[in-house]
C-alpha cells in the first residue's frame, strides 16, 4: 500500500467545502467595510440611486466593530457543541444564521445605524462557530503530514473572501441600479445555497461519510492513530483545568490575539486610508485595497507548502516551523508598517507596496499559530480555537475603536502613521512571547486519565498497542 493518501480524495472534498465556508464567512464580515464608505460619502452613492447615511467617525467605527461583540460570545460553546454532536450541523446552522442576517442588513441599516449594529451583532453570533467547527472538523479529516497545507488552504478563504468582497464591492456600490444593498443581497444569498449543499454532502468525519473509500478512510484513521491523535472527543471529558493553565495554549492565544489586532486593524480601516490619504475613488479602491489579501492568499500556500516539506524532511522540529512561520508572519508586517509611517502622502504607489508586503507577509501565520491548536490537542482543537478566538477577538473589537481614536481626522497622515506604530509593537512583543513559549508537541491532557482506564501518565494507547493496531489496519 502506498504511504500517502493519493493525490485528491473525500478529505480535499470536505477541505474544499471548508475552503467556501471560510470565503463566504469572510465576505460576509468584510463587506461592510466597502460597504460603509459609499454608505456615508454622497459622492460615492449619485450613480447608484442608493440611501446616504451621514454617520461620523465614531459611529462608523462602532458598527465596524459591533459584528465582535457577538462574535465573541458563543466562540467557547461553538468549540464544545462541534466536539459533542459533529462540527457538520453546528457548521451549516451558523454559516446560515449569519447569512440570513447578512440579507437583511440593508433594511436594518434604513432602521437607523442602532439597528445595523444589532443585525452585525447577530451575525457574528452565527459565524462565531466557523473556526472552532472547522478546527474540529480538520483534526477529523487531516493526517498529521498533510496538516499544514491542507488547513492552510482551508483558512486561504478568508483571504479570497477579503479580495472578493474588496474587490466587488466598489463596484456594485457604485453601480445604478444595484447600489450597496446588492453586496449584502449577493453574498447572504450565497451562504445560504452553501448551507443546504454542506447539509447534502458534507460530514464530521471520514467514519460518517457515504462516498468514501474504505481505503482512505484507512488511511486517514491509520494516520492519525500512529500519532496517538485520534479519540471520539465526545467520549472524553474536557480537561478545562489544564488547557486554561497551559503555558503552550497562552502563547497561542498571545499569537492569535497579535494576529486579530494587525490583521483587522488593516481590514477595517484600509479602505478608509486608501479613500481619504491616498485619494484612491471607491471603485479603485475596492480593486487595489484587495490586492494585499491576494499576496496573502499566494504566500500563505507558498510557505506551508514550504514548512510541510521542511517538517517531512525533518529540517525543523513542529514547533520550530510553526515559530518561524509566525515570526514571518508578524514580525514581517510589523516593519513594513514602521517604514509605512514614513512614506509622503505624494507616493501612494510606495505606500500601497508597502500595505501589499505587510498583509502579503501576514499569511506566514496561518502555518504558524493558527494550525497550532490541532499540534497541542487534536480531540480538542475545536474548543482551543474556540478560547483563542473568544479572547483574542476582544483585540477585533478594540483595534478599530483605537484606530478611530488614534486617527480622528481620517485624511491625516499623521494621525494614521500612529495607528501603524501601535499594531507594529503589538505584533512585536505577542510574537515574542509565542516563540518564547511556544510548543509543538500532543499535550498529555489530549487523552484525560478518566477515558484512558487508568492510563493517566499516557497520552494515548502504549506504543506497541498503536503499532499493533496501525500495521493491522495497513495490511488490511
Amino acid at each position: 500500500m502506498a504511504k500517502d493518501g493519493g493525490w485528491f480524495g473525500q478529505r480535499h472534498v470536505i477541505a474544499t467545502f471548508a475552503f467556501f465556508a471560510v470565503t463566504i464567512g469572510y465576505a460576509q464580515r468584510v463587506n461592510l467595510s466597502i460597504a460603509i464608505v459609499a454608505m456615508t460619502d454622497r459622492n460615492t452613492t449619485l450613480d447608484s440611486d442608493t440611501e446616504y447615511f451621514p454617520w461620523d467617525e465614531g459611529i462608523r467605527s462602532a458598527i465596524l466593530s459591533s459584528f465582535f461583540w457577538g462574535y465573541v460570545v458563543t466562540q467557547i460553546p461553538a468549540g464544545q457543541l462541534a466536539e459533542r454532536f459533529g462540527p457538520k450541523i453546528v457548521l451549516a446552522v451558523g454559516v446560515g444564521l449569519c447569512s440570513l442576517f447578512t440579507l437583511v442588513s440593508p433594511l436594518a441599516a434604513n432602521g437607523g445605524w442602532e439597528w445595523l449594529c444589532a443585525c452585525r451583532v447577530f451575525q457574528g453570533l452565527g459565524q462565531a462557530v466557523l473556526y472552532p467547527s472547522i478546527h474540529a472538523l480538520l483534526a477529523r479529516w487531516c493526517p498529521p503530514c498533510e496538516r499544514g497545507r491542507i488547513s492552510t488552504f482551508t483558512y486561504t478563504g478568508a483571504q479570497i473572501g477579503t479580495v472578493v468582497a474588496l474587490a466587488t464591492g466598489g463596484i456594485l456600490a457604485a453601480t445604478r441600479g444595484l447600489g450597496w444593498p446588492s453586496i449584502f443581497y449577493i453574498f447572504g444569498g450565497l451562504g445560504l445555497l452553501w448551507s443546504v449543499v454542506w447539509l447534502i454532502f458534507g460530514s464530521s468525519g471520514p467514519d460518517e461519510h457515504r462516498w468514501i473509500s474504505d481505503w482512505e478512510s484507512q488511511y486517514i484513521l491509520s494516520a492519525l492513530d500512529s500519532q496517538k491523535e485520534n479519540s471520539a472527543p465526545k467520549e472524553l471529558k474536557t480537561p478545562w483545568k489544564s488547557i486554561l493553565t497551559s503555558i503552550p495554549v497562552l502563547a497561542i492565544l498571545m499569537a492569535h490575539g497579535g494576529q486579530n489586532w494587525g490583521y483587522w486593524t488593516l481590514l477595517t480601516q484600509l479602505p478608509t486610508y486608501m479613500a481619504n490619504v491616498l485619494n484612491y475613488n471607491i471603485k479603485h479602491n475596492g480593486l487595489l485595497s484587495a490586492l494585499p489579501y491576494v499576496a496573502m492568499s499566494i504566500f500563505s500556500l507558498v510557505i506551508s507548502w514550504l514548512s510541510d516539506q521542511a517538517l517531512g524532511r525533518k529540517w525543523l522540529s513542529i514547533a520550530a516551523a510553526r515559530k518561524l512561520a509566525n515570526s514571518i508572519g508578524h514580525w514581517g508586517p510589523a516593519i513594513a508598517l514602521i517604514i509605512l509611517g514614513y512614506i509622503p502622502i505624494n507616493q501612494p504607489l510606495a505606500a500601497l507596496g508597502l500595505l501589499i508586503l505587510a498583509v502579503g507577509l501576514n499569511g506566514a501565520a496561518f502555518v504558524g499559530y493558527q494550525v497550532n491548536h490541532i499540534d497541542l490537542s487534536p480531540n480538542f482543537a475545536g474548543t482551543l480555537m474556540g478560547i483563542t478566538n473568544c479572547i483574542a477577538n476582544l483585540m477585533s473589537i478594540v483595534a478599530p475603536l483605537v484606530a478611530g481614536e488614534l486617527a480622528p481626522d481620517s485624511s491625516n497622515a499623521d494621525q494614521w502613521r500612529m495607528v501603524f506604530f501601535v499594531t507594529a509593537a503589538i505584533y512585536f512583543v505577542l510574537n515574542l512571547i509565542f516563540v518564547i513559549f511556544g510548543k509543538g508537541e500532543v499535550q498529555s491532557w489530549n487523552q484525560p486519565s478518566s477515558a484512558n482506564k487508568g492510563h493517566s501518565n499516557k497520552v494515548g494507547p502504549s506504543s506497541t498497542e498503536t503499532e499493533n493496531e496501525t500495521v493491522f489496519v495497513v495490511r488490511l
